[in-house]
């Protein structure tokens, strides 16, 4: 099989894989459709559809099952830049405690502004991520400059994810406001309430950043090579650290503020890519693991949804179940 060939094989069945997964999504759940029902919904040829099936499609489903495919993708290809950064395939927003660290500080940010009678917008709950995810990063590269290995390293962080885990348990435990209890779910990892407002926001930082990371492909693909390699190729490599480290952190911040912290996707998702493709060029994998994160996190998504109808499972439970055994594999061959 040619490269060539590989690829086009690879793109095309990802695409069809995240489509079906969408119908999918769509029709399942305590309402029942039919693929041909929801595709006349959502084609507007059914004009003697219920009222009640078409608000579930598109006030209900619709929203929750783009913000899983965009903010999916956002979260695979976070990863990815995170084990190009540390040159490490372990590395990931959640293994590293960011996802932990962002998810604490929108945890305080809300109950902050539910306790003095406010509401937090889209902007400020991304902002409050943000901010979470470089103090997480920022002690990460501390660490780095007195730790030489980076599985100490890897350790590091997973030990920061837990205090910053620890510490928000703690904190929407104690909380006053009875309204914090919604917190619980969203800190288990949840793409549950989504509305268009949010898928809005999600798409907006999706266009931003995914772009500009993809911009960074050619010399990512130097870096891949050494900095020393980077440096020969012209490459501004302190800037390109930094570059990487702030859109890493923008759509790792985007995935925490909406759904909470979700595990193993980061780090599993580009893993796989570039074990299907058989190559670890950025130009290649960036859309690929974009497309392979969408398609996992809707399959999850599904999961999660319907096995213990009409009970539903945190996302990140589902995602550790399918995730974690690739990253075991992973040191296994190594």
């Amino acid at each position: 099989m040619s490269r060539r060939y590989r690829y086009i094989t690879g793109f095309i069945i990802l695409l069809v894989a995240t489509g079906l997964l969408l119908l999918i999504n769509a029709t399942a759940g305590s309402a029942a459709l039919s693929p041909a029902a929801a595709l006349r919904i959502l084609f507007a040829m059914d004009k003697d559809s219920t009222e009640t099936a078409s608000r579930i499609i598109f006030t209900i489903r619709l929203p929750r099952l783009v913000a899983a495919a965009l903010l999916g993708g956002d979260l695979a290809v976070s990863g990815f830049l995170l084990q190009t950064f540390f040159a490490n395939p372990i590395a990931g927003p959640f293994v590293l405690g960011i996802s932990s660290s962002a998810k604490l500080c929108v945890a305080l940010a809300l109950i902050f502004a539910l306790g003095h009678g406010f509401i937090l917008n889209s902007a400020m709950l991304i902002g409050a991520a943000f901010a979470g995810a470089l103090l997480s990063l920022g002690l990460i590269l501390i660490m780095a400059g007195r730790v030489k290995k980076l599985s100490v390293l890897i350790i590091c962080g997973v030990m920061i994810g837990y205090i910053c885990s620890a510490v928000t348990d703690i904190v929407v435990t104690f909380a006053d406001d009875s309204n914090i209890v919604n917190l619980h779910n969203w800190s288990m990892g949840s793409f549950s309430g989504m509305s268009w407002g949010n898928v809005r926001s999600i798409a907006i930082v999706t266009a931003l950043a995914v772009p500009a990371v993809v911009l960074l492909a050619k010399p990512m693909n130097a870096y891949q090579l050494g900095e020393s390699y980077a440096l020969s190729m012209g490459v501004n490599v302190r800037w390109f650290r930094v570059s990487l480290i702030l859109l890493s952190s923008v759509l790792s911040a985007c995935v925490t503020a909406f759904a909470g912290p979700i595990s193993f996707v980061g780090v599993a998702v580009p893993h796989l890519v570039r074990t299907a493709f058989g190559t670890s060029k950025p130009l290649v994998i960036l859309p690929a693991s974009f497309l392979g994160g969408a398609a996992f996190c809707l399959f999850c998504d599904l999961i999660a949804r319907t096995m213990f109808a009409p009970s539903e499972l945190g996302i990140s439970t589902v995602t550790a179940v399918f995730g974690a055994p690739v990253v075991i594999w992973m040191l296994m061959r190594r």
